[in-house]
């Protein structure tokens, strides 16, 4: 028999059998049949962690800068005029949606991704293997957001 490709990307591959999420450190696979409770969650922008870092970095440099110049007002201030977008750029993480579910009696993020588009192809390909393994997905609400 051969296995059926739902979804084949750069960071995801969902076949009839098994769900692999490829990152950056590792690559997770799951087991299509012993997935349950199967759920979309839209996780909200947090606070990237080396934002404070960061903040008390450009002040530093703007205070240093404000004691070196002849004329320190106009320098600092075009300094942060250059240096808040970045700051406040750098201070969030993007919004992003994750794939939830039970696996073999235990919570695990089987996705994740900030590109909406391509988590809607990954969760409709979930979706469609485990229909297509006989199991129906109970509602999970594995449809496009």
């Amino acid at each position: 028999m051969r296995t059926r490709t739902y979804y084949s990307g750069p960071d995801a591959m969902v076949t009839d059998d098994h769900f692999v999420w490829k990152t950056v450190s590792a690559q997770h696979t799951f087991s299509v049949r012993d997935l349950r409770n199967v759920g979309l969650v839209q996780a909200p922008a947090r606070m990237r962690p080396f934002a404070p870092a960061l903040i008390v970095g450009v002040l530093f440099v703007a205070v240093a800068g404000w004691s070196l110049m002849p004329t320190p007002t106009w320098y600092v201030a075009g300094f942060l005029a250059v240096s808040a977008p970045a700051v406040m750029a750098a201070w969030r993480q993007p919004r992003h949606w994750e794939l939830h579910a039970q696996y073999r009696n235990q919570a695990v993020v089987l996705y994740s991704s900030a590109d909406a588009r391509v988590f809607n192809q990954v969760s409709r390909a979930l979706r469609r293997a485990m229909e297509d393994t006989g199991r129906t997905p109970w509602g999970y609400g594995l449809a496009a957001a």
